[in-house]
């Protein structure tokens, strides 16, 4: 993967260039990302940039006790040229021998005690096809299920062994660990590493939420931030990468906010009709009693979990913009003239503040399908929750 495969990201992609040329490469760097924004594929491709670049020419005593190279020093290569370098197609392809991955796993049966060793042939099948994906993806990806992803304590032992062999091919060992929220108490094992290295070793963390992940692990790693994408940037990519039209991906890119494997997620969906399901929720909510909203809670629940995600996503989104309408007297220009006119019925039916408190529950009930939670159950009980917020202000929402 190589620096133009990650969208956007210009200054991040110059900063981490120049800390090379500069010779400024701290020995631990925390990726630091929202999903979406390409943490990870930067990370990735940072890191098989780094094991590309050509070793320094070996060093020899001269006669009089002097030290001198037996070649001139390579010069400075920038990521965008690395390719060319024979030791890339090995890190194209996760081959490379100083390029070591650590990742959430789970066990393939009862009292395994499993490495993201036992995983690599899925892992690089995943960074090919889902180099956007969540952690999420992953496990379900290696058929998690329901199972809880660790990196575990063997894991750790993994790491320490491997770090402290001498690089094969390279001038650094680059180890990229995915997710060290998942490392748990077991994180401690890596902290005398973390801080006095091997010489020549390069630890990339890759993390979407700092306060999950040990303070001492924190304190130890140069912070790289990955912002969000811009709607320009998502736009573009899904016209050129996700072969979008001009339109659709205008329309997602503004829902989205950044985020591109919600993007992703939303053109495979581009053809449901949210507005009508939403339409037909909150006029059962608000008018039509309990045998409209018990036929809407069996409906939803039937779409699965990544569907009802996109659902409650898409309402957040027509109630900001709602929002921007009312406070700002404006319209963005992600929105069509269906959801234009759907935004400010919905300005009818609730104050800025009672949309605020809806968005919130919305947050809140997307986090727990996230985790599992009974369909049925969470969207009656958010069904509730609506009518209370609203229910001095109802309006049946027609086509």
């Amino acid at each position: 993967m190589l620096f133009k495969d990650v969208i956007g990201q210009q200054a991040t992609k110059q900063h981490l260039a120049e800390m090379v040329e500069q010779n400024r490469l701290s020995h631990a760097l925390l990726f630091l990302g929202k999903e979406g924004s390409g943490a990870l594929p930067m990370a990735m491709a940072f890191a098989q940039y780094i094991v590309s670049l050509p070793q320094p020419a070996p060093v020899v005593e001269d006669l009089f006790g002097g030290m001198t190279a037996l070649e001139p020093a390579p010069s400075f290569i920038h990521p965008d040229n690395i390719a060319s370098q024979p030791a890339y197609q090995r890190a194209e392809q996760l081959i490379h021998p100083d390029l070591h991955f650590s990742y959430p796993v789970i066990p393939k049966k009862a009292g395994d005690k499993p490495t993201s060793a036992d995983f690599i042939g899925e892992w690089r099948e995943f960074i090919k096809s889902y180099p956007y994906g969540n952690v999420y993806d992953w496990l379900q990806f290696i058929g998690a299920e329901n199972k809880q992803g660790n990196i575990t304590a063997e894991e750790c032992n993994d790491i320490i062994r491997q770090l402290n062999l001498k690089s094969f091919e390279s001038e650094y060992k680059v180890l990229l660990l995915w997710m060290p929220e998942y490392l748990g108490k077991e994180g401690n094992k890596l902290l005398k590493l973390i801080e006095e290295p091997p010489a020549n070793t390069l630890f990339i963390l890759v993390a979407e939420n700092d306060e999950q992940i040990l303070p001492t692990i924190l304190s130890r790693c140069q912070l790289v931030k990955i912002p969000l994408l811009e709607n320009q940037e998502v736009e573009e990519a899904l016209i050129t990468r996700a072969k979008a039209s001009p339109e659709t991906a205008r329309q997602v890119a503004g829902i989205c906010e950044g985020n591109y494997r919600e993007a992703l997620q939303l053109l495979q969906h581009a053809d449901e009709d949210w507005q009508s399901l939403l339409r037909e929720w909150l006029n059962a909510t608000l008018k039509g009693g309990p045998m409209a909203q018990v036929k809407f809670v069996e409906e939803v629940s039937k779409l699965g979990r990544e569907k009802q995600k996109q659902f409650l996503r898409y309402f957040n989104h027509l109630l900001e913009q709602s929002i921007r309408i009312k406070v700002l007297g404006v319209d963005k220009l992600v929105l069509g003239d269906n959801e234009r006119d759907f935004a400010q019925r919905l300005n009818k039916i609730a104050s800025v503040s009672q949309q605020q408190g809806i968005i919130e529950e919305l947050d809140r009930a997307a986090y727990y399908i996230e985790r599992n939670a009974n369909a049925k159950m969470l969207f009656h009980a958010l069904t509730i929750k609506l009518y209370h917020i609203i229910q001095n202000k109802t309006l049946i929402l027609m086509n």
